[in-house]
């Protein structure tokens, strides 16, 4: 491994790959000061004004002089919005199709394929939150041991659901999450608990979605069952009843074209856009090549790389529904006197990533190279194959809790810094950008991207890598996040709007 990488000839930047003391030789410069791992150094001379280059792409403006050698960071660089001309659908790569490949799933009624065999217990209101926990919480090791073929019973409980407006962008998209939920393939059996006289009335989302009560699929409110202690007996009795029915799904070998992954980031370093995004961009175009989903997100952290997606977008109508959504952020953020690089995090920054155009352009690479076929609302359901994108906040338990209601049966999350993040009922795959991190959370990474700097090993073979763990999750290998129990309190749908 070199003391840096160059992404592209054009860049006016390079990438330390570990610590660099002052004085030591980077191509034909020398560094002006110490240089921590994965920061930036001017590889020439940038005046105060001129643009900032890595990935070929403008990620800041210097906001002083810099010299040859010197770092390149929050110090020196300035953040503009970006006023790019789109372009659709002139970068079209189709991925060459491929067939065959399999996992071990659950087939359901609808012809959905689960990946997992959980009860789950939706509550609609933040007022029915402790009955769902109650209930779940009855189901204890000794029980649900004997039904072997269900995974648990999960409580998805959020504090919204009243105190909000009964129509518009947060109340459609709190629906939307509940019917998602509600209808996942990776739950055999759901009971929706709610308290009666909330917004966000269960009756509605029923008829609304055409949903019908049955042996697996229940329906209460508290001030209909008489209060919380007969809500929790009662809710217990439904699940118990439901669980010898659960236990009756088995796997059975079902196509690729059956998985939709949630491609997600989270605690981006510098590494992210190097190794384990662009690596899980190739098991995402491996995955279309199998007629998968791979579904994308985090709306404000592919601003500044959003003209490379509409390049790659089927049709301009697709490409310009994502135009509307960065539209629709940037008014969101100036109204609510923030800013589109609010991000990237302390963190991020530490990791050496300086704006959010710069952390934009290496989460982009999740996606892959194959084309764009399909743009989706926060929680809608996503029904195109290949490569998508969902709109979502950028704060990850709220973009996967969308990404899952979608009908995303498992998740993939890339990680420099370090997380802790799990999700249910779709398991979550955690893929470290730096061998550093990996072998510190060994307990928590089920991928090391880093061996894509010091082991020799390529994008394709790291890419290759993580799509066979994702067939081998979804057959029902544990994930490390499984393992340590994670997704208990990952469930956030987004709020939208004012708490009134």
């Amino acid at each position: 491994m070199t003391d840096f990488i160059r992404l592209d000839a054009d860049d006016n930047v390079v990438t330390a790959t570990r610590s660099l003391p002052a004085d030591h030789p980077i191509e034909s410069v020398t560094t002006t000061g110490l240089i921590p791992s994965g920061h930036k150094i001017a590889t020439r001379a940038i005046a105060k004004g001129e643009q900032i280059r890595k990935y070929a792409q403008f990620i800041g403006l210097a906001s002083e002089d810099i010299a040859p050698g010197s770092h390149v960071h929050t110090h020196n660089t300035e953040f503009r919005n970006t006023d790019v001309e789109y372009e659709f659908g002139t970068d079209l790569r189709p991925v060459a199709p491929a067939k065959g490949d399999t996992f071990m799933g659950y087939r359901r009624e609808n012809g959905k394929v689960g990946t997992r065999n959980y009860i789950a217990i939706v509550t609609s209101v933040n007022c029915s939150a402790t009955a769902a926990r109650r209930i779940a919480d009855a189901f204890g090791p000794e029980e649900l041991a004997q039904y072997p073929n269900v995974d648990g019973v999960v409580a998805f409980v959020h504090g919204t659901g009243c105190g909000m407006a009964g129509d518009g962008d947060g109340f459609e998209a709190l629906q939307r999450v509940m019917w998602g939920y509600a209808r996942h393939p990776n739950h055999a059996g759901v009971l929706m608990v709610g308290l009666g006289c909330e917004i966000n009335q269960i009756d509605w989302l029923l008829e609304a979605w055409g949903l019908k009560q049955g042996p697996l699929f229940q329906a209460m409110n508290i001030q209909g069952v008489a209060g919380l202690r007969k809500t929790i007996e009662v809710g217990i009795e439904k699940v118990r009843a439901m669980l010898p029915i659960a236990n009756e799904f088995v796997r059975t070998e079902c196509p690729v074209s059956e998985l939709k992954v949630a491609l997600q980031c989270g605690g981006s370093d510098a590494w992210s856009g190097i190794t384990a995004n662009p690596a899980l961009g190739h098991a995402c175009d491996l995955l279309a090549a199998q007629g998968g989903t791979g579904v994308l997100a985090e709306t404000p952290e592919i601003y500044g790389a959003e003209h490379l997606l509409t390049r790659r977008a089927n049709d301009r109508a697709t490409g310009e529904k994502l135009v509307g959504l960065i539209r629709w952020w940037e008014d969101y953020t100036k109204r609510n006197k923030g800013s589109m690089d609010n991000n990237p995090s302390p963190g991020n920054k530490k990791g050496g990533l300086t704006t959010i155009l710069e952390k934009s352009l290496g989460a982009s690479a999740k996606g892959g190279t194959s084309p764009l076929m399909g743009v989706y609302k926060y929680g809608e359901e996503v029904t195109a194959k290949g490569f998508t994108f969902m709109d979502s906040p950028g704060y990850d338990p709220a973009s996967v809790t969308g990404q899952i209601a979608g009908g995303c049966n498992v998740v993939v999350f890339t990680t420099g810094r370090g997380s802790a993040f799990g999700s249910k009922p779709a398991p979550t795959i955690k893929v470290a950008t730096n061998t550093e991190m990996y072998n510190r959370m060994i307990e928590d990474m089920d991928v090391n991207a880093g061996e894509m700097l010091s082991g020799g090993v390529t994008l394709e073979q790291k890419g290759r890598e993580i799509y066979e763990k994702i067939l081998r999750v979804a057959s029902g290998e544990a994930s490390k996040s499984e393992m340590q129990g994670l997704g208990d309190y990952e469930f956030v749908p987004w709020q939208i709007g004012a708490v009134m």
